[in-house]
C-alpha cells in the first residue's frame, strides 16, 4: 500500500527541480497566537491605533517570521515530510508587507544539492519566494537543509 504525504528524497531533485506549495490566508487569529507565543508585542502587530495614526499601511501587519513559519509550513509537509534530517540555516529577505487576509504560497526552485562524505544524505539548498494572491513576491529565503537518500534495495 502506498504512503501518502512521504517527502522526496534528495534522489528524486535535481538542480533546476521548480515545485510551488498549495496556499494559506494568514487570519486576524493567526496573527495573535504567533505574537502571544513569540512575544514579539511590537505596536506594528498589537495596535490598531498605532497602525493608523502613526504608519501609512492599510491594514494589520504580519510579521515577517510568521510569513517565513507559515512558508515553512507549506513547504515541509509537501516536500520533505519523512525526508528532511536537518535544517541547517538560511538568508531571509523581507521584499514587501503581508496583511492580516493575505493568501500566500510558496514557489522553489533546487539550486544545490551535495551528496554527504558519508551516509545515504546530501545537502540540499532551495530558493524560496513566498508570493501573495497578487503575484507579489513578499519573502524570499533559502534553507539548506540535510535530506535522506533513497533506501537501499534489499
Amino acid at each position: 500500500m502506498e504512503l501518502l504525504g512521504h517527502g522526496f528524497y534528495y534522489q528524486d531533485w535535481s538542480v533546476g527541480y521548480e515545485f510551488r506549495t498549495l496556499t494559506r490566508s494568514i487570519t486576524e487569529a493567526d496573527i495573535g497566537n504567533f505574537v502571544g507565543v513569540s512575544g514579539m508585542t511590537e505596536e506594528l502587530f498589537t495596535s490598531y491605533d498605532y497602525l493608523e495614526n502613526h504608519t501609512s499601511f492599510d491594514g494589520r501587519l504580519v510579521p515577517g517570521a510568521l510569513v517565513f513559519a507559515v512558508a515553512e509550513g507549506l513547504v515541509i509537509p509537501a516536500t520533505i515530510a519523512r525526508t528532511g534530517i536537518a535544517f541547517l540555516g538560511c538568508e531571509i529577505n523581507i521584499s514587501g508587507p503581508t496583511f492580516a487576509g493575505d493568501t500566500l504560497h510558496v514557489e522553489g526552485v533546487v539550486s544545490e544539492i551535495r551528496p554527504a562524505s558519508k551516509g545515504n544524505r546530501a545537502l540540499v539548498r532551495t530558493d524560496n519566494r513566498v508570493v501573495n494572491q497578487k503575484g507579489e513576491t513578499v519573502l524570499t529565503y533559502n534553507p539548506l537543509r540535510m535530506m535522506k537518500g533513497r533506501p537501499e534495495a534489499d
